[in-house]
């Protein structure tokens, strides 16, 4: 090997080996998340930070039907039709990017667990560009019922390390995720993306406000978020 090759090959050694790393660690990882209850990012940061993590695993039959209709309905209402991301969605978000305007999200759910589960939390060009061919690959190995499982037991859910809807209810009403009415599913759905500063047991008039909005979308469109149900359907 030329001495040129040679130096070239020695800069770019290391860091072409954590690149391969870095890509094999979710192309491993996801199908053992098939069986696998996985830990997320934010979950692992807390933890070697010192900081409390309250997650209690539930498999999706037993948490509300009208939680998962009312995330699917104000998060990512194409869920059970694209295939991990939302196409047109995420081109209006290159556009804007482009032009300069404000970014609006075009997070579909599954993006969302490829990044809780993969990534950093630090909005970026970067890790946007990351998670499109994640959340493909996600959708590609996982059923979508268990990736929404996965979103249901992994999101950060309040302030003080409660991650997934269980933590989430029993902090902010005191109940299993399966015993929640129209109300306060709906209210934890419009948590989500802020759990820091929103409050479901406090709502104040704005919460109230989109929480009703997300409701009456829910009740409209429920078949929309049929595959997450027992059998293919909700029972609302």
């Amino acid at each position: 090997m030329p001495r040129r090759k040679k130096t070239l090959w020695r800069i770019l050694r290391i860091p072409l080996g954590m690149l391969a790393v870095l890509v094999a660690i979710p192309l491993l990882l996801t199908p053992l998340y098939l069986v696998v209850q996985p830990v997320s990012v934010p979950m692992l940061t807390r933890l070697a930070t010192g900081q409390p993590v309250t997650r209690h695993w539930r498999d999706i039959d037993d948490i509300s039907d009208r939680l998962k209709a009312a995330i699917i309905l104000s998060e990512d209402g194409q869920f059970c039709r694209h295939w991990g991301v939302d196409v047109a969605a995420l081109k209006d978000e290159v556009q804007n990017y482009l032009a300069g305007r404000e970014a609006r999200g075009a997070s579909t759910l599954t993006m969302q667990v490829a990044r809780n589960l993969f990534l950093w939390n630090h909005q970026s060009a970067l890790r946007k560009a990351l998670e499109v061919p994640l959340a493909v690959y996600i959708d590609l190995v996982l059923p979508k019922k268990r990736i929404m499982e996965i979103y249901l037991n992994i999101a950060e859910w309040g302030p003080e390390g409660e991650f997934g809807a269980a933590a989430g209810a029993l902090r902010a009403f005191g109940r299993e995720p399966q015993n929640l009415d129209w109300q306060t599913a709906s209210l934890l759905a419009v948590t989500l993306p802020n759990p820091i500063l929103r409050d479901p047991a406090r709502p104040n008039v704005g919460l109230l406000r989109v929480a009703g909005i997300v409701e009456e979308r829910a009740r409209r469109y429920v078949d929309r978020a049929a595959c997450v149900g027992a059998n293919g359907r909700l029972a609302l």
